[in-house]
């Protein structure tokens, strides 16, 4: 994305740490906890040296990478993950449904939002296929599993799995939210 907008080297590396810790952090402050991103190395670790891959095999160069199996593959991986995650902390924080789905769609995809307005476009999580409904759907899921009393680590997979193969299914089928004319 950063490429495709002409970034300097500066703009590519904002712009990647955004996409990649932006929900996490948002999330976190959400929280009123220190950020992750701010109090480990991990997240700047893994940031630099995907990169240094990115550039090392010029994957900025493919034309429509986000499009390939395996791309779709990981980052659907992600975002459920991600999904669970913000999902599971809004509802131990005592956060109502509304909030746990807010957490939810904030830590998922919340670093990709941040980044698109950063580079003046509508945010493509809000224009383009089924992804940020799958973060929806995961926190519905758990929210409505954790007022029944049957969130547990059973139930937590099989709806990571159910989110994963439903956001597989979407993307091969081409599914979209309708748009109101």
């Amino acid at each position: 994305m950063a490429t495709k907008n002409n970034l300097d080297i500066l703009g590519i590396g904002i712009a990647s740490a955004l996409t990649a810790l932006g929900g996490g952090v948002l999330r976190d402050t959400i929280l009123s906890k220190a950020p992750f991103a701010f109090t480990s190395t991990y997240p700047a670790i893994t940031l630099i040296c995907t990169l240094l891959f990115a550039y090392i095999f010029k994957l900025y160069k493919k034309d429509s990478l986000e499009q390939k199996w395996l791309f779709v593959i990981s980052d659907t991986i992600g975002l459920v993950a991600f999904s669970i995650t913000g999902a599971l902390l809004a509802i131990h924080a005592d956060y109502n449904f509304f909030g746990t789905i807010i957490l939810s769609f904030i830590t998922a995809v919340g670093g990709g939002l941040i980044r698109d307005v950063m580079i003046n476009q509508v945010p493509a999580v809000l224009i383009s296929d089924f992804y940020g409904s799958i973060a929806v759907i995961v926190a519905i899921l758990l929210a409505t599993l954790e007022e029944l009393n049957a969130l547990n680590e059973l139930s937590i997979i099989t709806v990571a799995i159910f989110s994963i193969l439903l956001r597989l299914l979407a993307f091969k089928k081409g599914w979209h939210l309708p748009k109101l004319q």
